[in-house]
């Protein structure tokens, strides 16, 4: 008895291992046709071409089907194979023939065409496996009708394949019976196979995409092409006897080159009469520098500051950032809140110093709140994508430091988890900036009922705490500012750019803009000169390229007002991407604001948004923002009968340079969703 080797039996399941791969191909080729919009250039100068020469490579996925017993005269075997698969190398010359102004096109391949293959293992009567594997290889030729449904680089091809058998070896191995290990196999047979048919004729359909890597306005093309195609079993029976039939999977990729014609530009045709003038619209645009007579530097500000009810944590932690400022119990008695500089954070510089110094102190306005009133309480929601479990951490966090500084008895304070805030700013089917957006919902929220702790105008999770009224020195306020205006630059103009030269010549440049208005502080111009004349000229760039020029002229003068001179500040907080949530603020701007207008006052309106969107739209944003104040205000002061106050509006957008505060974390980037209201007293 022969033994056996421990060869492992192939499975049914593993007949066709590249199916996935060969539908993951097909699909995603017919999903970039569909959303590939062909483009031809503008200038181009050749035509594209229609005949096209190269090579294509790939691999051939076989598969084995029917009945193979008797190799040749000289073997046959004990046990009949009947399935089997392998892997055989594809490749060819290519030549193409496809007009660009057809959807119909030819195709001519002549490959190397190799469709080897292993037998699935039989067992013989003996109990001994037996295995027999193939070297079948073919010299091919392909013609195709190609065909472009979608209009794009996607295509389809079908047509015949004619099969010149070249190679026709197989090796055959038995092995020995398992219960006899000392039994030697028997040697491996090498040979060829007999009643091959000579050629062969069948058909293949397939598909594939190209992919330009020249210009298109080149004379010579190089056009990148996988592809993909299946070869039924009919028509390749590769012998005249028994039932071998092969079915075979194509994948590959083409390298395809092509030359255009040169475009005859026709002659110019002189014809003396009649003489037609087109005349060349220029875009409609006008440009104007108002600059103020007297440009304050400063100016003392009494500021009612809006405390918004959020503490935000760093994501991926459940304790307070250091950023807030933390009190020890010590501390607790010194704490006023009209002097909480005294107690500044640590790494705070700029336009957001002053006020965010009150902010990042909310937590001990609201344990001095709630000492001051005994009877209030408090709710406090965190929120964190990591689970409600995360969130009501943060909030625990957040309660121990008032519990345990402050004093505050713990009943008095209820903690939730949530994994989203009340009032998200990421909402569903987003995906830009959602880091940002993210930072932002991972807070503890504040919500309480008692009018001692939030504003009496509004209730609900989003009511801030109680204002803070501080007193600062506003430098370069917005009616100091020079307004540029280029009426109709955003539709005229891709991009403008002002350039501003003083009397001995020195230029300064700012820009490039795409709003028609544009504010630069007035000190930012004249430095330290006491006044000056300037000459500006806007350079605008059309959509087309062409390049715009206007001039204008402004005086600027220097000074500061008296010191006595006091202006009052109030804020509308908004929520992310909205302008609608003014409508909570009305009676707050009409009972609150509007009586502290004095007569003959200007009111300075200025929108504001943070970072997070386009700069267009932002800026669109802040107007609308800025505009719905603006009904609120003066229809109030139309039902009081007065007729006396002045209004300027503004909307800045997310202009860094004019934003009231920083970007870096997310409570400043919520206080910058903001219109501000600045009163100042008539002269």
């Amino acid at each position: 008895m022969k033994s056996i080797l421990n060869f492992k039996k192939g499975s049914r399941n593993a007949r066709f291992p590249y199916s996935l791969t060969f539908k993951s191909l097909f699909i995603s080729a017919l999903v970039l046709a569909g959303s590939q919009v062909s483009v031809q250039a503008q200038d181009a100068k050749f035509t594209k071409p229609s005949w096209w020469f190269g090579a294509a490579g790939g691999a051939n996925f076989n598969f084995y089907r029917g009945t193979t017993q008797e190799v040749n005269a000289d073997l046959t075997v004990p046990t009949a194979f009947h399935n089997g698969n392998g892997l055989g190398l594809y490749a060819a010359p290519i030549m193409e023939f496809h007009p660009s102004n057809s959807k119909l096109g030819f195709m001519l391949q002549a490959a190397f065409d190799s469709r080897r293959g292993k037998f699935d293992q039989v067992i013989s009567p003996c109990n001994c496996p037996e295995d027999l594997s193939t070297i079948l290889r073919y010299i091919s030729i392909e013609p195709s009708i190609r065909y472009n449904p979608f209009g794009s680089n996607f295509y389809v091809f079908a047509g015949p394949r004619l099969a010149f058998n070249v190679d026709k070896r197989f090796k055959y191995q038995q092995g020995t019976n398992p219960a006899y290990p000392e039994q030697v196999a028997d040697p491996e047979v090498n040979g060829v196979f007999s009643n091959m048919n000579k050629s062969l004729i069948s058909m293949q359909v397939g598909a594939g995409y190209d992919i330009s890597l020249t210009a298109e306005n080149k004379r010579t093309q190089v056009v990148l092409a996988p592809f993909v195609a299946f070869h039924p079993y009919f028509g390749q029976d590769p012998r005249s006897i028994e039932s071998w039939n092969l079915t075979t999977l194509r994948a590959g990729i083409a390298l395809k080159f092509g030359r255009g014609h040169k475009i005859a530009v026709p002659e110019e045709v002189i014809v003396p009469e009649p003489v037609v003038v087109v005349a060349v619209v220029e875009p409609e645009v006008t440009f104007t520098a108002n600059s103020p007579k007297n440009i304050p530097v400063e100016r003392s500000v009494r500021e009612t500051f809006p405390i918004r009810n959020y503490v935000f944590f760093n994501l991926g932690s459940t304790n307070i950032p250091d950023r807030y400022v933390l009190l020890s119990k010590g501390q607790v008695k010194e704490f006023r809140e009209d002097q909480l500089e005294v107690t500044a954070p640590k790494e705070l510089t700029g336009r957001s110093k002053r006020q965010m110094t009150v902010y990042y102190n909310v937590l001990n306005i609201l344990g001095d709140r709630m000492i001051k009133n005994p009877t209030a309480t408090v709710t406090l929601v965190g929120s964190s994508m990591k689970g409600q479990k995360d969130g009501r951490a943060m909030a625990q966090s957040v309660k121990t430091y008032l519990v345990d500084v402050f004093g505050i008895e713990a009943s008095r304070i209820t903690v939730e988890g949530r994994v989203k805030p009340k009032i998200p700013s990421e909402q569903p089917g987003g995906k830009l900036e959602l880091v940002l957006l993210r930072e932002g919902d991972h807070r503890v929220s504040i919500e309480s009922s008692s009018p001692a702790i939030t504003m009496e105008f509004q209730s609900g999770p989003d009511a801030p705490l109680n204002p803070v009224e501080i007193v600062d020195v506003q430098v370069a306020p917005i009616d100091s500012y020079v307004s540029i205006n280029v009426s109709g630059a955003d539709t005229a103009f891709s991009s403008w750019s002002l350039e501003i030269k003083d009397e001995q010549g020195k230029i300064q440049n700012f820009g490039p803009y795409k709003q028609e208005t544009v504010s630069i502080p007035g000190k930012t111009i004249l430095g330290t000169r006491p006044q000056g004349d300037y000459k500006l000229t806007m350079t605008g760039q059309t959509m087309s390229g062409k390049v715009i020029k206007k001039e204008t002229s402004a005086h600027l003068v220097l000074w500061t007002p008296s010191v006595d001179e006091e202006m009052l500040r109030f804020s509308v907080l908004y929520e992310f991407n909205n302008s609608k949530a003014i409508a909570i603020y009305q009676k707050y701007l009409t009972d609150v604001v509007i009586p502290k207008i004095p007569t003959g006052g200007t009111v300075l309106i200025h929108g504001h948004t943070d970072i997070i969107g386009g700069e267009d739209f932002n800026l669109k944003l802040s107007l609308a923002r800025a505009n719905d104040v603006l009904g609120i205000l003066e229809n109030g002061l139309k039902k009081a009968g007065r007729s006396d106050v002045k209004f300027e509006l503004h909307g800045f957008g997310e202009d860094q340079n004019l934003a009231p505060f920083n970007n870096k974390y997310p409570e400043e980037r919520f206080y910058n969703r903001t219109v501000i209201i600045d009163i100042i007293p008539g002269k």
